[in-house]
């Protein structure tokens, strides 16, 4: 796909611009999005591209950016700072795709990674919370969670599968306390029905293969914090607990087949049957078991 972008950024009159893909989004979404720019402004241009109608008139055709040009509308903006390409309607199309995947994927847990970032430089929770389009409770509950390298939680709640406030009830209490949380939350009718087994389902994972999304653990110093160190004791007793009760129905199983081969060795005619057919020697210690050794 080649694309010349050698007309640049420009000024672009949002009268001109018309959008190729027109999508629906929350209300929600796109309150946040226009109280973002008003507050901090545009981060990125839209992208366009050159077209001409059936009367030979110019008009712009949106490859991404509808979002951003709906909320500039919304703002009373006459214009549109716009990245300007030539490329076809498919091209744009992919464009827009390729945008929408990629901010997918970035706005979960390494976004907020650089809300941590911020707070490391010497932000103020109030100043980054302004910078981000964000309530600064949100941003506080997030670094709080952040700090205690609790990835996946932070996930939970970024993808609006967990309140904020439960998980730092979650990454602070103990099972008992995290329970009694959840049967609050039940009672007062904030998690229900299938949300309430998606949070059920994130605290497992949590608990079985930790707090971190990454293979190589959360960003740290390197040393393992006390939580940490509990979780490995927890996972290990967990372990060992399952090998015990390995251990004992593999004991109980073999007493059952003793016993049950001692009563057949003393059926004489069934003693004259394995005679007959070679096969009346027994593995060394199960004969030994029989005759009442190692009992």
């Amino acid at each position: 796909m080649k694309r010349n972008y050698d007309q640049g950024v420009q000024l672009i009159p949002i009268s001109l611009i018309r959008v190729l893909n027109p999508r629906s989004r929350s209300k929600a979404k796109f309150q946040e999005m226009v109280s973002n720019i008003a507050n901090v402004g545009l981060k990125r241009p839209i992208t366009v591209s050159p077209r001409k109608d059936k009367d030979g008139q110019l008009y712009y055709a949106t490859g991404c950016g509808e979002g951003r040009l709906k909320a500039f509308e919304a703002l009373g903006q006459t214009l549109i700072p716009a990245l300007v390409i030539d490329a076809t309607d498919e091209e744009l199309l992919l464009i827009s795709l390729t945008e929408n995947l990629a901010r997918r994927h970035c706005a979960g847990v390494e976004q907020m990674w650089g809300i941590l970032d911020l707070k490391e430089r010497g932000y103020k929770t109030a100043e980054i919370a302004r910078k981000v389009g964000l309530d600064s409770t949100y941003v506080s509950g997030i670094l709080r969670l952040l700090k205690k390298g609790e990835e996946r939680l932070v996930q939970a709640v970024v993808k609006r599968q967990m309140p904020l406030s439960l998980a730092i009830v979650v990454a602070s209490e103990d099972d008992e306390q995290i329970q009694h949380a959840l049967q609050e939350a039940y009672e007062d009718k904030s998690l229900r029905g299938n949300q309430l087994l998606v949070v059920r389902r994130v605290i497992g994972r949590r608990q079985d293969g930790g707090k971190s999304l990454r293979k190589g653990g959360p960003r740290t110093n390197g040393k393992p914090t006390s939580n940490d160190l509990v979780r490995v004791y927890r996972k290990e007793v967990s372990r060992q607990r399952a090998v015990i009760t390995k251990a004992k129905l593999c004991e109980t199983r073999l007493t059952f087949a003793i016993s049950a081969l001692k009563a057949l060795f003393e059926d004489e005619d069934f003693v004259t049957l394995l005679r007959a057919e070679s096969l009346d020697t027994l593995p060394k210690y199960l004969a030994g078991r029989l005759q009442g050794k190692g009992e």
